[in-house]
């Protein structure tokens, strides 16, 4: 398989799973283990966290533009709030968090943590009422803290933002818009730390193609997915990606008793 096809394959995978419940990087993970792929596909997740973050910014422009204006307004400030935690953690545990990711050896469990995190939150769905103002710091470092634990490989950050926000009974809706506004500065995070990690190594860069179609597809699905996960927030349910993570875990762990990872 051409170059090519393997960034265009990641950055589908990259665009619909960073926004979908399902966790970006545990897919990555096996992508890139499948594709063989080792500094390049490094590489590729830089862009590819690039292309899912101008998603975000085509969806929600006017509240990214808002909150260029005001950035200490309650909205930006229960970001801040909510940003601190996964700093805390991402920064603190990154070489721990690095290796694991490079094994892949706990994602099939952390799938599995996933789908019962769905599950739950599935039932919460329609019991909070809470707009953008009345949600608390509190609220938001609770939820922030659930965003940095998603940097284990298969624990979505997604899923795990809009459950902790239903969990505290947080609107279904004002849950998605906080879940993917949050998602932006620890997109940013994610760049420049991995950024920083080709530079040290000097991966061998994908040409520059290939990295384009890669970081293009992953906006494209990106803005689908972020779109696709409002209207299922407002009428569907949650619990068909939880099943989804389910079936994956236990295949991933079924090849790893096998000998087959």
């Amino acid at each position: 398989m051409d170059e090519i096809m393997k960034s265009l394959i990641l950055g589908i995978i990259q665009g619909f799973t960073e926004f979908l419940p399902i966790s970006s990087t545990g897919h990555l993970v096996l992508g890139r283990k499948y594709l063989g792929l080792t500094e390049a596909g490094l590489f590729l997740d830089t862009m590819l966290h690039f292309g899912t973050l101008i998603a975000v910014l085509a969806v929600f422009w006017d509240d990214v533009i808002a909150l260029i204006k005001r950035p200490f307004s309650r909205l930006g400030l229960l970001i801040i709030v909510g940003t601190i935690p996964t700093a805390i953690i991402g920064l603190a545990f990154e070489d721990f968090f690095e290796e694991i990711s490079k094994t892949g050896s706990t994602i099939g469990v952390e799938f599995l943590v996933t789908g019962i995190i769905l599950w739950y939150a599935d039932l919460w769905k329609r019991k909070g009422n809470k707009g953008i103002e009345q949600i608390t710091f509190k609220d938001a470092l609770f939820i922030g803290t659930l965003q940095g634990a998603a940097i284990l490989p298969a624990i979505s950050r997604s899923g795990l933002t809009i459950a902790g926000s239903l969990f505290r009974g947080i609107d279904k809706q004002v849950a998605a818009r906080f879940s993917f506004l949050l998602s932006l500065p620890a997109i940013l995070g994610a760049c420049a730390l991995q950024g920083r990690k080709v530079m040290s190594v000097q991966a061998e860069l994908v040409g520059l193609p290939a990295l384009l179609i890669g970081t293009f597809a992953a906006a494209i699905c990106g803005y689908i997915a972020v779109k696709w996960m409002l209207k299922i927030l407002n009428k569907g349910s949650l619990k068909i990606f939880a099943v989804y993570v389910f079936i994956l875990g236990g295949i991933v762990l079924g090849l790893q008793m096998f000998g087959l990872w």
